[in-house]
């Protein structure tokens, strides 16, 4: 079965499952504005497996869709972002682009 990224709001985490497991989470803390994720762990077992690339590229996906940017404190998902530049625009930190056609 494939690795599904689910917001789990009510422990504040999005979580990578797979046939009912869950396999590792990324937490966070939702403000009006942002998302601050604090934490991102993966079963050891599973590391170096892409578990946790993929559950944080799924939990930014997500952010996009609410239309909200991202503080991320969590130095795995500061990371994976500088790895991924299509995602840059999420960092709460960046200044808007001024750029106009």
């Amino acid at each position: 079965m494939t690795l599904q990224v689910v917001d789990a709001p009510e422990r504040q985490r999005y979580e990578a499952i797979r046939d009912g497991a869950v396999l590792g989470f990324a937490a966070y803390q939702k403000t009006d504005e942002l998302i601050v994720f604090t934490h991102t762990e993966v079963d050891p077992a599973l590391e170096g497996q892409g578990v946790g690339g993929a559950l944080v590229q799924g939990a930014l996906d997500h952010v996009r869709t609410l239309g909200l940017r991202v503080l991320p404190i969590c130095p795995f998902v500061q990371a994976w972002m500088d790895r991924h530049p299509d995602y840059i625009d999420l960092d709460y930190r960046r200044p808007a682009s001024k750029v106009a056609d």
